[in-house]
């Protein structure tokens, strides 16, 4: 292990850390308490949280996801495992993550060989009944998670804990540098690291951690939904009929007043007769903001219908509402995203109008549409540097910009089409990163790294 890791000064931040956990373990309690009165799913299954399970597997996998995104992220991974003949035990801190586990892996919950439960608190006697109940073989912390705790419990208990899909992005390392560096220090902690790029792997060499490998980007290697991708295009030729359609995706707090214009300014584009304005999905990130952009939709003179109201569980249209007569279909469903991005020609990738930065935008690639983002992009460096020089992904520094842009790409059929091919042997170039992280983990466990 690296010594930085296990220098005085970490050490120290470790005690004061351990204080700070034990004195604000009320403050811990209220916020998952203030949580479950918008999503009462935060107060179920409070007891794993303190290390208490109903369900335990021995010598398991631990992989631990946050939430919905990071679970989306490690399907393939996950799925490799499981064909494999492993246990795998998945940890979250967000009901969302933890449904979304069990509806991905439904099977495997259901005869035991998957096991999704509340990431444990920050404590080391709860981490510690966390190990004994499910005597991992090694943990696996996806993207950029780093919970103190986590990781010196992981070693204190000896289960090698690597960082998967992991990623550092250039603002966080450039901060992190002229100040204490807490980041770089506990990726010190680590068994191994396994980076998106190799501009992330570097950042954490520079800080001294160890067997950082250089393993891309584990969303290029997810299957896709081909329920999804079906029922999207049958919706495309029964109720659409030729009908253009722009899908505003993940769409974050500070961003609706400035998609809404656009929607406007688009629609008011097509003014010739017979030629109906772009039918515009609106998905927003996070579901307790379903109603409150619908309403702000509304509020703008839109002709808003929800997913819920003209669909059901399985995509089903029922045919009372009529999609011409629609300007936005609103996405208010979690976990359905490809059947989303699958109705567009064009797909606008949220966040990248605010500082916090633009999410996830392999997704629509992997279909093959031609993806926009904002200006902020930091956050999705790769792969966005080099989609953007692949010309796969364009970046609209304006609302303007992103209207002109969009506008001409959906008038030329014949770029339309070159998108599609340029997209696809971007995909394709990244693939793979399954079989390197499990190479690399084997390396690292057989001590031939």
């Amino acid at each position: 292990m690296a010594k930085s890791f296990d220098s005085y000064s970490m050490r120290l931040a470790l005690i004061l850390y351990a204080v700070l956990m034990a004195v604000t373990l009320p403050v811990i309690i209220l916020y998952i308490y203030l949580r479950s009165r918008k999503d009462p799913r935060y107060r179920l299954h409070l007891r794993e949280r303190f290390g208490f399970y109903k369900a335990t597997v021995p010598d398991a996998i631990w992989l631990h996801a946050v939430s919905l995104g990071e679970m989306n992220a490690a399907v393939p991974l996950i799925r490799r495992f499981l064909d494999d003949g492993e246990t795998v035990v998945t940890t979250h801190f967000t009901p969302a993550g933890r449904a979304a586990a069990q509806k991905l892996f439904a099977a495997e919950c259901a005869s035991g060989q998957l096991v999704p439960v509340y990431v444990p608190l920050e404590y080391d006697w709860v981490f510690r009944r966390f190990f004994k109940a499910f005597s991992p073989k090694f943990g696996l912390v996806m993207e950029i998670e780093m919970w103190p705790r986590m990781i010196a419990s992981a070693r204190r208990h000896k289960v090698p804990l690597f960082m998967c899909n992991g990623h550092y992005p250039a603002k966080s390392f450039e901060r992190d540098k002229r100040k204490f560096g807490l980041r770089g220090r506990l990726a010190t902690g680590f068994a191994g690291l396994l980076i998106k790029s190799e501009p992330d792997a570097e950042r954490f060499r520079w800080f001294g951690a160890a067997n950082v490998v250089m393993t891309g980007e584990l969303r290029f290697d997810r299957a896709l939904p081909k329920p999804m991708l079906a029922a999207a295009a049958k919706i495309r030729a029964q109720h659409l009929k030729g009908r253009q359609v722009i899908t505003l995706a993940s769409v974050v707090i500070g961003e609706d007043e400035k998609y809404i214009e656009a929607i406007t300014k688009m629609r008011s584009r097509y003014k010739t007769p017979g030629r109906p304005p772009p039918l515009f999905v609106y998905v927003p990130r996070a579901p307790e903001r379903f109603c409150v952009a619908r309403k702000m939709l509304e509020q703008a003179g839109l002709k808003v219908m929800a997913r819920s109201q003209c669909m059901d569980a399985d995509f089903g249209f029922d045919g009372k509402r009529d999609l011409a007569q629609v300007d936005v279909l609103t996405g208010d469903s979690l976990g359905e995203m490809y059947f989303y991005l699958a109705l567009a020609d064009i797909v606008v990738v949220g966040g990248g109008f605010t500082p916090t930065g633009a999410h996830n935008v392999i997704e629509p690639l992997a279909l093959k549409k031609p993806v926009f983002v904002g200006p902020y992009t930091w956050t999705i460096e790769f792969p966005a540097l080099e989609a953007i020089e692949a010309g796969v992904l364009t970046q609209c520094q304006s609302i303007d910009s992103l209207v002109d842009e969009i506008h001409q790409r959906l008038e030329n059929e014949t770029t339309m089409a070159r998108d599609q091919q340029a997209a696809n042997a971007f995909y394709q170039l990244h693939s793979g990163a399954v079989d390197r992280m499990i190479k690399a983990i084997d390396r690292v466990i057989s001590g031939s790294a």
